[in-house]
């Protein structure tokens, strides 16, 4: 069941990151994997900061706020890229 939860939740926080981040979201599957990637993220950022969820609100905004980042540092490479051609 926890399996399950982690792909909602995936889904669901790559749907508000980009809506956060200006944008429509760019479909289910990059949703899914930039919410996924997110909450790697996002866990990562927390523990390194002494923060720690226990509950799947906990979850969610901890895998938002990676997928926020992970969003603005796609950006920044894109703008970068662009910006060459």
């Amino acid at each position: 069941m926890s399996f399950v939860w982690f792909i909602f939740i995936g889904i669901l926080s790559g749907l508000i990151a980009g809506k956060l981040m200006h944008g429509g979201g760019f479909g289910w599957v990059v949703n899914l994997i930039v919410g996924v990637a997110g909450g790697v993220i996002g866990g990562w950022m927390f523990g390194a900061l002494g923060i720690h969820t226990t509950s799947i609100i906990g979850s969610l905004i901890t895998s938002v706020c990676g997928a926020v980042v992970l969003l603005y540092i796609v950006g920044l490479i894109n703008r970068s890229v662009n910006k060459r051609n």
